[in-house]
């Protein structure tokens, strides 16, 4: 009679291989989004028929990583500032705690329109947009922002501006913990550079350091 298979350590080793697959796709991909699907395995130190078993082809795996990325999302949005907070300090709050979470995905914004699509990249980012848009339109209706722009549309305005600063962080031409693009994005909202810089060096210690859950 054949002994039972011990089951349990082959699932450890297989979430284990998984999330250095994913891992190692996030930093590889970031510096190169070219990277084929066997440097992705050899870089994780798994042969071909691993990476496959979990990921059967390039889709599969960006899949997962957008999957992944909205779930960081979604987890870090849950130290937003409370509703109570000044607007301004609400949005470098939120910008901060964003940060993270964008430097970690920002390959992603490179393989967006190409690989994903459009669309996909806009479902992850909903919840984001949705809550930039709430403060925005607290914040001009409290007089803290100019009511310059509609606040959907400045809210889009700023998203495109964070996205630049990513990939001026992807191409070495920017070093920023978060807080030269919260003072940058208040600046943008129409809050003097003064008044930018001291609510952002007010609020960064309240913001929990790392939102994103550890490798």
């Amino acid at each position: 009679m054949s002994k039972p298979v011990a089951r349990e350590p082959q699932r450890r080793n297989a979430r284990s291989n998984r999330a250095r697959i994913l891992a190692t796709a996030r930093r590889e991909l970031g510096r190169n989004p070219d990277t084929t699907l066997e440097e992705l395995a050899r870089a994780a130190g798994v042969v071909r028929r691993t990476l496959f078993g979990h990921f059967p082809g390039r889709a599969a795996l960006l899949e997962a990583l957008a999957e992944e990325a909205s779930e960081v999302l979604r987890a870090a949005m849950a130290h937003a500032a409370d509703a109570a907070e000044p607007a301004d300090r609400a949005l470098a709050h939120f910008t901060l705690l964003m940060w993270p979470v964008g430097d970690r995905y920002r390959m992603l914004l490179a393989l967006a329109r190409h690989d994903l699509g459009v669309e996909r990249v806009s479902a992850i980012l909903a919840p984001a947009r949705a809550e930039v848009t709430a403060i925005l339109e607290r914040g001009q209706r409290d007089g803290v922002f100019p009511a310059h722009l509609p606040p959907a549309v400045l809210s889009a305005g700023l998203e495109s501006m964070v996205v630049a600063l990513l990939e001026q962080v992807n191409t070495g031409a920017l070093e920023d913990d978060g807080t030269r693009a919260a003072a940058a994005i208040l600046i943008a909202a129409g809050v003097p550079e003064g008044s930018a810089r001291a609510v952002v060096e007010d609020v960064s210690p309240a913001v929990p350091a790392k939102p994103v859950p550890a490798e």
